[in-house]
């Protein structure tokens, strides 16, 4: 069942005519938010070849391209027949997108590929020839913010030959939504509105650098309602929702160095300003604060 686009119908309408006007695009913003949802979205409704590259620094120009079946060649040699296409080939004879996640991760040799498509609209492989675009043809390109971890500035070049849409995160109520559609039968809509209104103070906390993405809500959501199920305590039982975004959300964020803070002290901080702090009954075990 396909993923719902949600909120997102402008920048659906602006990707749609860019694609439509002969453009390759740039998708360009933070991590969880939507970016590949939207692409696949456009592309079914398009009916069109889409063909999926995980941008990463052992992404090669051969992992891209294709390749030629070493023992077919030593059968037949370097014909057409043996050559494996590459999600790059394969997205050109079918004027299919070719979506590259996290181009800002992929090395410079690999990108120079795709300047090359992009200019020319063609490619040519040795011992192949020239394979050319096909009408339909589009590159669509995701790019995370270049100060995210493991990320770099892409040259002018990808710039000057992609239209960039900018894409932010969504509303708190869309994000409410997105849980939802995740988890529906877990917690109340109010206790899941509480973990968004967690996981978005992250973004905004001035001791983290990159907050978390909607993905640690509906990960913090699922694990505590395992959790509350394995503890037999309730879907909102205090010390279930800590230990979950904990879990969910320390490895997410990025804490500026000069804060000299850990994560969990600040995942645990804005847990407490938004579930109040630690219930005494549950922390002494039922007693009494007052008895001795």
């Amino acid at each position: 069942m396909p993923v719902p686009v949600l909120d997102r119908a402008r920048e659906v309408e602006l990707l749609v005519a860019a694609l439509d006007g002969g453009a390759h695009v740039l998708l360009e913003g933070p991590p969880g938010t939507g970016k590949s949802t939207l692409l696949r979205a456009v592309a079914a409704e398009r009916d069109a070849a889409f063909h999926l590259v995980e941008g990463n620094a052992e992404l090669t120009p051969a992992r891209l391209v294709g390749h030629f079946d070493p023992a077919q060649v030593l059968a037949q040699g370097y014909t057409p027949e043996v050559f494996v296409d590459g999600p790059l080939v394969a997205a050109l004879r079918q004027g299919g997108l070719l979506y590259v996640e996290e181009i800002n991760r992929v090395p410079e040799e690999t990108l120079n590929v795709l300047i090359t498509v992009m200019s020319e609209a063609e490619l040519s492989v040795p011992r192949l020839g020239v394979v050319r675009a096909e009408p339909g043809f589009r590159l669509v390109a995701a790019m995370n913010p270049f100060d995210a971890v493991g990320t770099e500035r892409i040259s002018s070049a990808i710039y000057d030959r992609t239209c960039r849409i900018a894409m932010d995160y969504q509303s708190a109520g869309t994000e409410q939504e997105i849980v939802a559609l995740r988890s529906p039968t877990t917690g109340s809509q109010e206790w899941r509105a509480k973990v968004v209104d967690l996981v978005r103070r992250t973004r905004a906390h001035p001791d983290v650098r990159i907050g978390s993405s909607v993905r640690g809500a509906i990960d913090l959501v699922a694990i505590a309602g395992r959790l509350a199920a394995m503890r037999d305590v309730k879907e909102d039982d205090w010390h279930a929702g800590l230990d979950a975004a904990l879990v969910s959300l320390s490895g997410r964020i990025r804490v500026h160095d000069a804060a000299g803070r850990r994560p969990e002290e600040v995942v645990r901080q804005l847990y407490e300003e938004v579930f109040g702090p630690e219930p005494d009954d549950e922390r002494d075990g039922g007693a009494d604060p007052g008895e001795a």
